[in-house]
């Protein structure tokens, strides 16, 4: 695997928002996440989940869960099941006056469901629940932006 938040900072934050504003603030969050103890890094897992998640989808969330897939997979991580958990609450979550963004933040979710199946038979408790439940929730994910019904199950034959 490569340098954790690899590329984040071609990412042109400024230009993008959140639930409050603007998205300046996104990278420094991620990288606590990333680096800092288990107490900056779930304080600012905090600020993300209400940035990005919680309330609706943003176009910052789009570009934020590349890097919180990569924060998931990353065993140093202090708080991956915290991210595991914003990566559902994610999925979850709408935006019906920017349906474009939505879709995209819930395919960024969904198109790391290898991941999340990896990160379900993780040594941590903690990780491994968060990541079932995140596979449950991508395999019935039913949304109008994403059509009547994702199906991200991989074939039988290819298991």
């Amino acid at each position: 695997m490569g340098t954790i938040l690899k590329g984040m900072s071609r990412v042109r934050w400024h230009e993008l928002t959140h639930a409050y504003g603007s998205a300046v603030e996104v990278p420094g969050r991620l990288s606590r996440v990333a680096w800092g103890d288990a107490r900056t890094s779930a304080s600012a897992l905090s600020d993300l989940g209400l940035w990005l998640g919680e309330l609706a989808v943003f176009d910052a969330t789009v570009e934020a869960v590349p890097f919180l897939w990569d924060l998931a997979v990353t065993e140093s991580v202090t708080s991956r099941a915290g991210v595991i958990e914003l990566l559902q609450s994610i999925l979850e979550h709408a935006n019906p006056p920017q349906i474009e963004v939505q879709h995209a933040a819930h395919r960024a979710v969904l198109d790391g469901r290898s991941m999340a199946d990896v990160l379900a038979h993780n040594e941590d408790a903690a990780v491994q629940a968060a990541a079932h439940d995140l596979v449950t929730a991508i395999d019935s994910h039913v949304c109008e932006s994403c059509g009547s019904r994702t199906d991200t199950k991989p074939d039988p034959g290819q298991e």
